[in-house]
């Protein structure tokens, strides 16, 4: 069996399983978040064999540029990019900055990609507005450009791929208030002010705090530009200047991983309820060792494949959804090991 049908199947069969099991919501109270749309039932990937023959022939690339390299999530990312473009027989690149808060190097990337006249580009905004010129000049010259994690506040992109992060975190903030008794002060680690899915995730979670819960209060928000010893550094100050703190909510994998090394530090595991979002092998041994009550997970191979499968679509003349949600779930101790939960769990 040839490793792209192979690939094919495994796809398939994690989307199925995707479409399976919902936004899992096993102890959520009665007003929780619209679940995203999910992604289409039994959808089958559009490159065939017949349309893989068919873009071999006409030697497609694609730069695929995310807002970093560092976490895992974007290995993952890179993972599904690469499974498309197997797929479908077209030639990409990955590549992202150093760090997600070097706004200046992911618009280098982008103009050496406009540069090398590719036939689209896939592109993870760092900043939502930053990178419009340079999308201005991609629309100019006929280069189909698809925003994928993190969308751009211009309508040039012709589909993102992405999670709703608005109702995610909404997902989280509920979860914390079940978990921390209806009450109390609680605080939060984010990346960034710039990016979609920091402003996103901060409105969900700190809007559905102050529309449905008054009880419930938010101490702080920081920005730890995704790096765990800034975020660590931050949660530390927020926990000793709070002490009757009762909850955190980290707001990727680098701020996560930064608030448990606080938590740790202060000797405040199992007091305070953590909460996460992404994945991570130290995020998951810390829900299965219950210092984290747990956390919302994208699909982040799937957002990776459908970036690189929407370029190509654009390029066929396609047409596309302004937004593909991609979806996502809440995990914990009680459901990470689950066959349809471990598929979209990365370390």
């Amino acid at each position: 069996m040839k490793s792209t049908k192979l690939f094919s199947i495994l796809f398939a069969l994690m989307l199925a399983l995707t479409v399976s099991v919902g936004v899992v919501y096993p102890q959520g109270p009665d007003e929780t978040p619209a679940a995203t749309e999910e992604p289409e039932a039994e959808r089958v990937p559009y490159c065939t064999e017949e349309v893989r023959a068919e873009l071999e022939a006409q030697d497609i690339y694609i730069p695929v540029i995310s807002k970093g390299f560092q976490h895992q999530f974007w290995q993952a990312v890179k993972q599904g990019a690469e499974m498309a473009a197997e797929d479908c027989g077209v030639t990409i690149t990955f590549e992202g900055p150093e760090t997600e808060a070097m706004v200046d190097k992911q618009l280098e990337m982008l103009q050496t990609a406009l540069d090398k006249e590719p036939d689209a580009i896939a592109f993870a905004a760092l900043d939502s507005q930053a990178a419009i010129p340079l999308l201005e000049r991609a629309q100019e010259e006929g280069i189909p450009v698809v925003g994928f994690d993190s969308g751009v506040d211009s309508d040039i992109p012709v589909t993102t791929a992405a999670t709703d992060n608005v109702a995610a975190a909404a997902l989280a903030a509920d979860m914390m208030v079940e978990l921390i008794g209806g009450e109390g002060q609680v605080a939060v680690i984010a990346h960034d002010q710039t990016s979609r899915t920091g402003i996103d995730r901060v409105d969900g979670f700190k809007n559905r705090i102050e529309e449905e819960y008054p009880d419930v209060e938010i101490v702080d928000i920081q920005y730890g530009a995704g790096d765990q010893l800034k975020s660590t550094d931050l949660a530390n100050a927020i926990i000793l200047a709070h002490p009757d703190l009762k909850g955190f909510f980290g707001a990727n994998e680098g701020s996560i991983i930064g608030v448990l090394n606080a938590v740790a530090e202060q000797g405040k595991e199992g007091e305070l309820v953590v909460i996460g979002y992404d994945s991570g092998v130290q995020q998951m041994d810390a829900i299965r060792a219950g210092t984290e009550a747990g956390a919302i997970t994208q699909d982040p191979i799937g957002i990776g494949y459908y970036a690189v499968e929407a370029a190509i679509m654009a390029l066929q003349g396609e047409e596309l959804p302004e937004i593909i949600d991609t979806g996502f779930h809440w995990y914990d101790a009680s459901n990470i090991d689950d066959e349809a939960i471990a598929a979209l769990l990365y370390e």
